[in-house]
């Protein structure tokens, strides 16, 4: 998982890759809630566990977020 240092405005969101799968997840902080933004080539399975990632850390990803884009 990674997010790219020019993307404008966009609100707090992740992406992820892996083989041929590629995604971006919304990160909305205040509700600890997250939306998938777009996918390609992923299984139920990965977005699962692309789920269970994102929520196990996060705070962490938050809090980088702000770090890294000052906010």
């Amino acid at each position: 998982m990674y997010f790219f240092a020019d993307e404008g405005n966009e609100p707090v969101h992740v992406h992820a890759e892996k083989g041929d799968m590629e995604c971006k997840f919304w990160i909305k902080a205040e509700e600890f809630e997250i939306e998938i933004a777009y996918e390609y080539g992923l299984t139920p399975s990965e977005r699962k566990e692309i789920r269970k990632i994102i929520f196990a850390h996060f705070d962490f990803i938050v809090e980088e977020w702000a770090r890294f884009f000052k906010k």
